[in-house]
């Protein structure tokens, strides 16, 4: 069956996907979208990365919640601060923080979590991954900035994946 379907969730996805683009049922478009379904991810087998070590689900559920925690009061922190700005301009400031992750899925989810959080930006990685430069769209306290970082995204990715 892997042989065949290398993703069978990828592929019911795909299968969907198609359907819902061409606003179809016919059955012409139910078999090229399963052709589609079946190919896709056969041709893209080889580029799929191995998947990560995950050992503790329950940490990652509790980041995750976290995370979102996080998106809601950054999006309202960021709403209020572009509303503000006549008055108290934000005050945006690169930060560096050094980093303990060595693991590339630990990373990826890192970044894809500060993308995801408004008001903070992945700029720069350091070459030996040492080190993170994040843009902040407004700083009051560098130093508890990097803690919250630290105690609520790395240390559970770490956790999580090392």
């Amino acid at each position: 069956m892997k042989r065949w379907l290398p993703s069978p969730w990828l592929s019911l996805g795909i299968f969907f996907g198609w359907l819902l683009l061409n606003n179809s049922l016919s059955p012409g478009q139910m078999l090229l979208g399963l052709a589609v379904a079946i190919v896709i991810p056969l041709l893209m087998a080889p580029l799929r990365p191995t998947p990560g070590p995950l050992r503790h689900w329950r940490k990652l559920t509790i980041l995750i919640l976290r995370v979102g925690r996080d998106v809601l009061r950054s999006a309202f922190d960021v709403a209020c601060g572009v509303a503000r700005t006549g008055t108290r301009p934000p005050r945006g400031a690169f930060v560096v923080v050094p980093l303990e992750l060595r693991d590339t899925h630990a990373l990826a989810a890192l970044a894809m979590i500060t993308t995801v959080v408004p008001g903070t930006v992945w700029s720069e990685l350091a070459p030996d991954r040492s080190a993170l430069m994040l843009h902040v769209f407004d700083l009051d306290d560098e130093a508890a900035f990097i803690a919250h970082f630290k105690n609520d995204y790395e240390r559970p990715l770490k956790e999580i994946f090392e």
